[in-house]
């Protein structure tokens, strides 16, 4: 009878189980960050030259179009124009040599 009520009650709980389950937890963390897929030097330059471009075009569309607007309704339509596509090109190039100037994280 003392066989049966032993095997029923649970086992107390050893500190070298509770030590070997933070061993095991902490190494699928560790291995789990290391299959975590990283970006590669082609990849950061593909998304950069993606910003400068998408940069360049909006500088240049968006100046185009805000001055457009404005000279339309100012009066002077060519004037507008050139001056708002001149100033999204300054801010176009702003951006770019900002991103070029940042230090990488």
């Amino acid at each position: 009878m003392s066989d049966e009520q032993s095997a029923q009650e649970p086992l107390a709980e050893d500190a070298r189980i509770d030590a070997l389950e933070a061993r095991l937890k902490a190494a699928k963390e560790r291995e789990e960050e290391r299959n975590q897929p990283k970006a590669t030097g082609a990849d950061a330059n593909y998304r950069s030259g993606n910003r400068v471009l998408a940069d360049l075009l909006g500088g240049l569309l968006g100046g185009s179009l805000i001055g457009w607007v404005i000279g339309h309704f100012a009066g002077n339509a060519p004037v507008g124009l050139i001056v708002g596509l001149f100033l999204g090109i300054v801010v176009a190039f702003r951006n770019i040599f900002r991103m070029a100037n940042k230090r990488p994280d």
